[in-house]
């Protein structure tokens, strides 16, 4: 008897990466004529986070016949195949120093734990999420296939973009700075302000995503004096907009298993820096890599490609040229071909 393929992801559409891969997941399969089921979590979002965590693993795993193959998106205990795509949260607790005795680490490290040994076999989203899986659980590095994201591939139009964005935002000649990414904290807005407010150019700065404290950040911008050229843009369905109006896309996350937003950045034609921290970094040139969220050592080097115009250029082709490399159709492709391996 055929087994009937389930994909695994708690949360319905929501402006999360995850959320977003799924849906163009599910394009590509559409396309392809491939048939599956979509499982989603039944308990509301203002359910303590650890309990929702449990609840929804039992959910999954407590109805799972010998005839389904689950494919997870999400940490379940019970996957024949899972995409770690939200990273290692053992590693992150460890970055954060964050107690294990907290409930949310007790629940996650534990279901993490039995996911990365039940499972047939792991996707990892980057080689640094491979090897934090290796390093923290010994999983031997032949169960873990590292297949990078994709994106679909799109033209932007600067002109419209910007006559458009015009019409909200006090938009000038000068170059613009973008990031994109909801959870500030983790993302490293802090930092990024602090970044920005040392760059001797006269610039803008287009913060998009959702942050339930922003307050806190836009004061923090003002404490820089930078606020009057910063724009909070908050949750947005037109990121694209955004994307084709910068010139230098910068994101210096703490921990971030890979990041569309790095992708759709260079795919846009911006120039990227991020940090060693970010799976996404693995496949941008490494000069324009942070060593971490606070090394400021990268303001020379913004400043130097503020200065010429050619190099900037450059950097935005050799951006845009590699992220071709990464379409859905192949990660797609990629991700089919491990699942026919074990179904």
């Amino acid at each position: 008897m055929q087994k009937t393929l389930k994909i695994v992801r708690a949360n319905k559409r929501e402006f999360g990466g995850a959320e977003i891969y799924l849906e163009r997941l599910c394009h590509e399969l559409n396309a392809l004529g491939i048939s599956y089921q979509l499982v989603h979590s039944l308990f509301p979002k203002w359910i303590l986070s650890s309990l929702r965590a449990f609840l929804f693993n039992k959910q999954i795993c407590c109805s799972k016949t010998n005839n389904d193959f689950l494919f997870s998106l999400d940490r379940i205990s019970c996957a024949d195949i899972l995409r770690v795509g939200d990273g290692v949260h053992k590693h992150y607790m460890y970055l954060k120093k964050s107690s294990p005795l907290k409930p949310l680490n007790i629940v996650y490290n534990s279901i993490e734990k039995k996911a990365f040994m039940h499972a047939k076999h792991l996707i990892a989203i980057s080689q640094m999420v491979k090897q934090n899986i290796i390093e923290h659980y010994s999983v031997p590095p032949e169960k873990i296939t590292v297949i990078y994201n994709g994106i679909p591939h799109k033209a932007y139009n600067k002109k419209e973009s910007l006559h458009k964005l015009q019409k909200e935002f006090p938009l000038n000649n000068k170059p613009i700075f973008l990031y994109v990414g909801s959870g500030y904290k983790r993302k490293g807005v802090f930092e990024l302000l602090n970044l920005f407010s040392q760059i001797p150019q006269e610039s803008q700065l287009f913060i998009v995503g959702k942050e339930k404290h922003q307050k806190k950040y836009e004061n923090f911008a003002k404490s820089l004096g930078i606020y009057h050229k910063t724009f909070f843009a908050g949750a947005r369905k037109d990121v694209s907009d955004f994307y084709a109006i910068a010139d230098i896309f910068i994101f210096p996350t703490h921990y971030e298993p890979f990041g569309n937003v790095i992708l759709e950045a260079m795919h846009a034609k911006c120039a990227v820096i991020t940090t060693k921290q970010c799976g996404g970094g693995e496949i941008i040139e490494p000069k324009w890599l942070m060593k971490n969220p606070f090394d400021t050592t990268i303001i020379t080097k913004i400043s130097s490609l503020l200065n010429n115009a050619e190099q900037l250029q450059a950097v935005q082709e050799w951006n845009y040229q590699r992220s071709l490399e990464f379409s859905m159709q192949k990660n797609t492709m990629e991700t089919l071909a491990i699942l026919k391996n074990f179904l």
